[in-house]
């Protein structure tokens, strides 16, 4: 098999061999570029959105209408299930077990010094680099020509001012899973901020080309937005995710010693499932209006038929689905996630995109969408012959870890889960969309387990970039729900 890093698009290739004179003689500086990025990141969200129909009484309508506008991709993952590790693949293209980046307690630039981002290499080809709200987990200042609210300050409290009341109604286990409604408007939180931020920006239309990116902190918890968003869901209609008591039956040890059962438990015990499912669907829908804003602000520059609109989310979330809450697993609710591409002049709107991607393949997309110089140490492969046919043949899975060791495979078809011990799962969504029966020890699945294998790490060997700290962490639903 040959390695991702060394998989191209013929036209990346040729364009590669093309400039590449003219890119050592500029240090990486290309022609003036013809398209903007406008570069939409969510923290925290799973497939529960309307289109992607992970909870039935999703609503975002913002989010809807712009997967219409061009590409939604309704099998795509994330290449890690915390959000340190996903974000740093994403922006630089490396994988974690290449980086080493496995949790969110090893910081990016420990790990690799001297990787350029995907804002940084925009940077470099003379793109005005823009960002607000939580972008990399922590701050990244080289990757910006500016930021609000500084570029050593991304991330801004996920709660409005010390002065609100908050209601503390959740329950505090481990990281203060909570929830509640709060007495605020919008623009008091700070979501509300960086949306109103990114809006100002777009309506002072830059010449220059630019790279914006905008950070949505919610839905991650704690799940404090506006009443008026709480009130769209009434708690006595709230429909739970569908679990089940024997779930983790036929799960390897090592899968089961990522599940936060006792978390699940204490939620049960005090009454508050529906509580937390209701507080994560209104932070769904308070995150979906401040996107809202963005992409109306958009349209309103004029730029919207000059500038590439990217929406993705770090990771997905479980809300008691085997027996687990927030992220950090290798299963469907922890790596799939909203992700849409609309490129004016390539995508067609109304498309939907069924093939398994991941979001590791982000960084190659934009840079050839951009017609920028390709990076040789990405390890995705660009998805512009998806954009440009979404039923294009596309054999490759989408890979996802979770710790040093821990990964998944998941395809058209089948998800493959391969623990550090050996151990591993292997589900059908055919026929299995909750993946409940695991069949990898079914001799008759031997070749799935073969294939899908082939296509994981091989992490005995030593990372290419140095890591600093050895990390251990590892340590939607779609179809029926119960009321």
């Amino acid at each position: 098999m040959i390695p991702e890093h060394l998989v191209c698009s013929r036209r990346a290739f040729l364009r590669a061999l093309g400039v590449s004179v003219a890119a050592s003689a500029l240090s990486g500086c290309a022609t003036t570029p013809a398209r903007n990025v406008l570069f939409i990141a969510i923290d925290d969200m799973n497939d529960w959105t309307g289109d992607l129909g992970g909870h039935p009484q999703a609503r975002t309508p913002h989010i809807d209408a712009l997967g219409r506008r061009g590409v939604l991709f309704t099998n795509a993952h994330s290449p890690a299930t915390s959000c340190g590790a996903a974000r740093a693949a994403i922006l630089t293209g490396i994988r974690p077990y290449t980086s080493g980046i496995y949790a969110n307690r090893d910081p990016l630039r420990r790990a690799l010094p001297d990787a350029v981002t995907l804002p940084q290499h925009f940077m470099q080809h003379r793109y005005h680099s823009a960002g607000a709200g939580k972008i990399f987990h922590g701050s990244d200042p080289g990757s910006w020509t500016e930021f609000y609210p500084s570029k050593r300050k991304s991330n801004r409290p996920p709660d409005p001012d010390p002065g609100v009341e908050l209601p503390m109604n959740g329950i505090h286990w481990k990281g203060a899973l909570d929830w509640g409604p709060i007495a605020v408007e919008d623009a008091e939180m700070s979501d509300g901020q960086v949306a109103t931020w990114v809006a100002r920006w777009l309506h002072r239309s830059p010449a220059a080309p630019f790279f914006l990116a905008c950070g949505i902190r919610r839905p991650h918890d704690p799940f404090f937005v506006p009443k008026r968003y709480f009130d769209l869901f009434p708690l006595d209609e709230i429909q739970l995710p569908a679990v089940y008591d024997d779930d983790l039956d036929d799960v390897p040890d090592a899968g089961r010693k990522m599940v936060d059962a006792e978390r699940h438990r204490t939620i049960l015990r005090h009454g508050q499932w529906r509580n937390a499912v209701q507080g994560y669907l209104a932070s769904i829908a308070f995150a979906d209006e401040q996107i809202g804003t963005v992409i109306r602000a958009l349209d309103e520059s004029g730029r919207d038929a000059d500038t590439i609109v990217v929406l993705w989310t770090d990771h997905g979330f479980h809300l008691g689905e085997k027996s687990h809450w927030r992220k950090d697993t290798l299963w469907e609710e922890a790596t799939r996630v909203p992700f849409i591409v609309v490129a004016p002049g390539v995508t067609r709107p109304g498309s939907r995109c069924a093939r398994p991607v991941n979001l590791i393949d982000l960084y190659p997309t934009l840079i050839e969408l951009c017609d920028l110089a390709p990076r040789n140490e990405t390890a995705g492969v660009s998805l512009v012959p998806l954009l440009h046919d979404p039923d294009a043949a596309w054999d490759r899975p989408s890979i996802t870890t979770n710790g040093r060791g821990n990964n998944a495979a998941r395809d058209q078809h089948w998800r493959y889960i391969r623990y550090a011990n050996g151990t591993d799962e292997l589900y059908d969504h055919r026929t299995d969309p909750f993946e409940r029966a695991n069949l990898a020890d079914h001799p008759e699945y031997a070749h799935e387990v073969a294939r899908l294998a082939e296509w994981l790490p091989d992490e005995s060997v030593r990372p290419t970039y140095r890591r600093t700290r050895k990390s251990t962490r590892g340590d939607g639903v779609r179809g029926r729900f119960d009321k």
